[in-house]
């Protein structure tokens, strides 16, 4: 067996240890450590405090100055729905390619805003509302002629005038708001515009923006955009030294379509010589070349990349090397540390840009999403204040090692580094192009303090400015924004530079109240644990801990009363290929099934009178053994289902989520009665109790989330319970009986029967004696199952049915390219797509069909087919021949009725396994498709963008009904879709599986299943049966209750 992943991640020194051990810090430590290291004299405060107020006071009285952009971001805040709306039209309106879209989102964005209160607020020509109504009217709203309302103006266009008018007008808008972020569409024009705030002192860091590649030819694509940019940056420095010099800076993602933890190996080996390469051009132009700081988890891989360079002989010599720092990252001042010994190390002095980060509040998402221990930022903004105060001290405190260079539009964070640097010179601020503008005129030039700043400047056209545009008005557009509060004349000037070192020293909770650490994400229950994948530490021990697993051989047999069943066992193999057995099985007999069911019915009427607190107490024990057998879990499930690292991890805190979300709900609707109203005299109850035995049959594919969470919730309910696991993996279902009657659950409650579908399953459905049946699988086989309930003597008793879907993803032109792929790829491919949520028809509308197809190819064939046990691996085997069987034979119809777009290829020492690379094929209509085809094959329909009804008829003709995807910015094209179709689970704007426990219940409709959802608030209920009592509380002699009211009350 494979280990987890290959090569040695852990040759860490002191100082690189150091910033591991910071990532997920106590947030009350990282600020009690920054507080200490920023304790300033009173009186050094007390300069900062009111140099800051000399710096707003000047910025408001020269507010005429203003920038466009700054006043844009105050008048249209994102706390407004016109700030929200023109956010969305800014994000997309650009990028849409024919004109029905455009109108639609126009009409959609625009319509409902109520712009009238926005008129004449700004003093900035480009905010001011005559301006706009300019832009929209071809002529300047007269007041005179009654025509206030922006808003009306805007709809009596849209109703009246025709729509090549204002879909141009606003188009036009938008361009102008555009090229507010940008200084150049090419590098040349750039550098053209940068030369008149050069001469009023300023310098740039030229930034070709991009977004992350997806495909080896984007990658290819960036990186000649870079060459040509620094070729042409070289030619503009003249006799300037590299620290005055303009710069480039380089975003790692842009450069390779998978840079990231589980690619390092790729990422080492074919990343890092490009980046060599652009560093030796940028050495031989005399230009900086500063590394842009990207999300959390790409920063320990970044360090290596940056660590090669700094020792590269080709560079030495040279201090243009540089790179971003973000001090809302607990690691920044280890950071800091270990980048000084890097710079001593390679006898160089490192460019440092000390940024406060940009993509915080994702930061938090993914935290809450992974279940981590901790946020790797912190959770105040007045905290990175400190923060970047203490990182500033530090960088001035590290001698020459570095070229600081401070990143800041806050007045009190200038203030403070004017401060502490005192007389040094050998540093630089730095602001982004449009913004700041006000606040710098205070520090640049002669005529000011006389302090260089260095403009990062963004150079692309307006289609590769969407993800940057986005990211800086969601970052300064917000209220709580520096930028937004500096120019609003109703913000105090002693608030807005308030000391944060006093204002968090004060906090009595620093980390804030309203962002749960993600364990406490939901309030009645813990979040399952997850494993930062990203973290070399977490990733070295998951490689100990699963070597040591995959040694073992597990065993499976039929759990009866608590006793695991003796007899002759067959061996289990992987789908993986392995050549050895991963374990061995026992199937139940007959006698078996008979054994389970006496032990079952007497053992279920006891077990319904144990409370609900009780029972779910034994649950929430299994969630902990769960996870405390996490590596012997994650291995069963790699081995035996096939499931690559991180889907195994998903599936395990999937089943824990399930045990403590059962749990919870059994707490609050089966602890006790409901009261009920009634007339005086009386009272009256209604109770939830379990029915009595459920046989629960679980499927192969989700081999210990939907195998637990059918059983957790039937006993949460107050039955016994009879499981009877997949043919395929009946190892993970015995581990997990195990670890359930060890946390308490009465072996004659819960019994473990493997073996086949007809046998076991067909027998426990034929007999009276169960009283429900909990299924995921097939449609097929829910209706067998379904008739023979129907067939057999004996009470009527509940089936719930969770089958399968012709899942569809629905894309229409307002969609990013990007987003689109990237949860197409994860939809259709990930667990080889042997998901029931897995998407099977991507439809896309034909005038963006051709960019997203060659895209997905691309991105399809950087995913990596192999061992799952390998962490690199994004797609691992089929479960069994005879699903590649199936695969193969729709493959070959497909590829006579459609076109085939995209066929990845198999690593050839991989024969042995059940190994089916993924496919994408091109067909006419949805309809080709006469049922689920369960497996990493994508089907691609394109559609006109008039015949959207079309599309949803021929979804809605399937008669499946369990997840949808929606990919679309206009609201009103998402709500029509969703009234359409009936369908269980739809997404928006994101990927279509892994819905979360208790906060996106999964189940579908029609051919889909019976509901109700799988964790959701009343899954349970169909486990229970209801039982009223109702009391004459009269019949011993009278109402006292009555009797005894009070005759004073009010």
């Amino acid at each position: 067996m494979n280990l987890v992943l290959t090569g040695d991640l852990l040759s860490e020194t002191p100082l690189r240890a150091a910033v591991r051990d910071a990532h997920y810090l106590d947030e009350i430590e990282a600020d009690l450590r920054n507080l200490a290291l920023t304790d300033l004299p009173h009186e050094v405060r007390s300069r900062i405090t009111a140099r800051a107020r000399a710096l707003v006071e000047a910025v408001r009285h020269n507010r005429v100055g203003t920038s466009g952009l700054d006043a844009f971001i105050h008048e249209y805040s994102l706390s407004s729905p016109e700030g929200v709306a023109l956010l969305c039209l800014a994000e997309a309106l650009l990028r849409i390619p024919d004109t029905d879209t455009v109108d639609r989102l126009i009409r959609d964005k625009i319509g409902g805003a109520d712009w009238q209160r926005h008129l004449g607020h700004s003093g900035s020509i480009f905010v001011n509302a005559s301006t706009w109504a300019l832009m929209l009217t071809g002529r300047l709203l007269r007041p005179d002629r009654g025509e206030h309302d922006l808003g009306h103006v805007l709809r009596r266009l849209m109703a009246r005038t025709s729509e090549p008018v204002w879909r141009q007008t606003v188009t036009a808008a938008m361009r102008i708001l555009a090229d507010q972020f940008i200084l150049g569409r090419t590098i040349g024009e750039a550098l053209d515009r940068a030369r008149s705030a050069e001469a009023a002192g300023y310098r740039h860091s030229f930034d070709m923006l991009g977004e992350a590649a997806r495909t080896m030819p984007d990658a290819e694509r960036y990186r000649a955009s870079y060459q040509a940019a620094i070729a042409a940056i070289g030619g503009a420095v003249g006799d300037r030294q590299v620290e005055a010099a303009p710069g480039i800076s380089v975003k790692l993602s842009a450069l390779h379509p998978r840079y990231e933890m589980a690619q390092r190996e790729r990422v080492m080996g074919e990343l890092l010589p490009v980046l060599l390469d652009l560093a030796r051009q940028a050495r031989e132009a005399a230009i900086g070349f500063t590394i842009d700081a990207e999300e959390a988890d790409r920063l320990d891989l970044s360090l290596d990349l940056i660590e090669a360079l700094a020792l590269s002989p080709d560079l030495a010599g040279w201090d243009g090397l540089g790179l971003a720092v973000q001090a809302y990252q607990k690691r920044a001042l280890p950071l800091l540390d270990w980048l000084a010994d890097l710079a001593a190390r390679g006898r160089r002095r490192l460019r440092v840009r000390l940024v406060k980060g940009a993509y915080w509040d994702s930061e938090i998402k993914h935290a809450q999403e992974r279940g981590l221990a901790d946020y790797p930022v912190f959770t105040r903004k007045v905290a990175t204040d400190v923060s970047y105060l203490a990182c500033a001290r530090r960088m001035l405190a590290a001698g020459t090692a570095f070229y600081p260079q401070f990143a800041t539009h806050n007045a009190h964070t200038v203030s403070a580094i004017l401060e502490l640097a005192s007389d040094r010179y050998d540093w630089e601020f730095q602001r982004l192009h449009g913004m700041g503008e006000a606040l710098y005129r205070e520090i640049v030039g002669p005529a000011a303090l006389d302090r260089p700043c260095r403009i990062y400047a963004p150079v692309g056209g307006h289609e590769e400015l969407l993800a940057y545009l986005v990211r800086r008005l969601l970052e300064n557009g917000a209220n709580t924004s520096f930028v937004n509060r500096l120019i609003d004349e109703h913000e105090p000037v002693d608030k807005i530079v308030a000391d944060p070192i006093a204002r968090l020293a004060d906090v009595p909770h620093k980390r804030h109240p309203h962002i749960a650490l993600p364990r406490d994400l939901f309030r009645d229950r813990r979040n399952s644990r997850g494993l930062d994948l990203s973290e070399p530490r977490t990733l070295a021990a998951l490689r100990y801990d699963l070597a040591v697993a995959f040694t073992r051989q597990a065993q499976a047999a039929p759990i009866i009363g608590g006793v695991e069943q003796p007899g002759p066992a067959i061996a289990v193999v992987s789908p993986s290929g392995y050549r050895e057995p991963i374990g061995t099985v026992l199937a139940a007999t007959p006698a078996q099934v008979e054994a389970a069911l006496a032990a079952a019915v007497p053992a279920a009427a006891a077990w319904d009178t144990v409370s609900a607190s009780r029972r779910a107490a034994m649950l929430e024990r299994a969630a902990e053994r769960f996870e405390a057998e996490q590596a012997n879990l994650l291995a069963l499930i790699v081995r035996e289902g096939g499931r690559t690292i991180p889907a195994a991890l998903s599936e395990l805190r999937e089943a824990c989520d399930y045990l403590r979300y059962y749990a919870a709900r059994a707490r609050a609707e089966f602890h006790r009665p409901v009261v009920l109203p009634g007339p005086t005299g009386e009272h009256n109850q209604i109770a939830l109790h379990g029915r009595g035995v459920f046989a629960c049959i679980s499927p192969w594919n989700f081999p210990l989330a939907i195998f637990t969470g059918q059983v957790a919730a039937a006993l949460a309910a107050g039955n016994a319970v009879i499981a009877k696991p997949a043919e395929q993996t009946p190892l993970v279902a015995a581990a997990a009986v195990r670890l359930l009657q060890a946390a308490g659950i009465p072996g004659d409650v819960l019994h473990l029967l493997p073996g086949d579908g007809e046998t076991i399953g067909g027998a426990l459905v034929r007999d009276p004696r169960v009283a429900g049946v909990a299924m995921t699988g097939s449609t097929e086989t829910a209706r067998t199952i379904a008739r023979l309930l129907a067939d057999r003597e004996g009470p009527i008793v509940p089936l719930i049915a969770e089958t399968g879907g012709q899942n569809a993803l629905i894309v229409d032109s307002s969609a990013l390219t990007e987003q689109v792929v990237a949860d197409a790829l994860i939809s259709a491919f990930d667990s080889a797509g042997q998901r029931c949520s897995a998407l099977r028809v991507l439809y896309l509308q034909e005038d963006i069909a051709e960019r997203v197809l060659t895209m997905l190819s691309g991105a399809a064939a950087e995913l990596c087919i192999g061992d799952p046990a390998l962490i690199a691996t994004d797609i691992g085997p089929v479960i069994d021949g005879e699903a590649r069987q199936r695969l193969e034979r729709h493959a070959a119809r497909m590829a006579e009725e459609g076109r085939l777009v995209f066929a990845g290829r198999l690593p050839p020492d991989f024969a042995n396994g059940t190994f089916f690379p993924p496919h994408i094929f091109e067909i006419a209509r949805g309809s080709l498709l006469t049922g689920e085809v369960f497996g990493p094959i994508l089907h691609v329909v394109r559609w006109q963008a008039d015949r959207l009804d079309t599309v949803l008829d021929e979804i809605a003709a399937t008669g499946y009904g369990l997840t949808l995807g929606v990919h679309s910015r206009i609201e009103a094209t998402v709500r029509h879709i969703a009234s359409r179709l009936r369908i269980g689970n739809i997404y928006i704007n994101r990927n279509m599986i892994g819905a979360v426990v208790g906060a996106q219940p999964f189940g579908g409709d029609g051919l889909s299943g019976t509901g109700p959802k799988a964790g959701g608030p009343r899954y349970l209920h169909r486990f229970a049966t209801e039982r009223t009592m109702s009391v004459d509380t009269t019949a011993a002699g009278g109402n006292a209750t009555l009797m005894s009211l009070d005759e004073e009350a009010d």
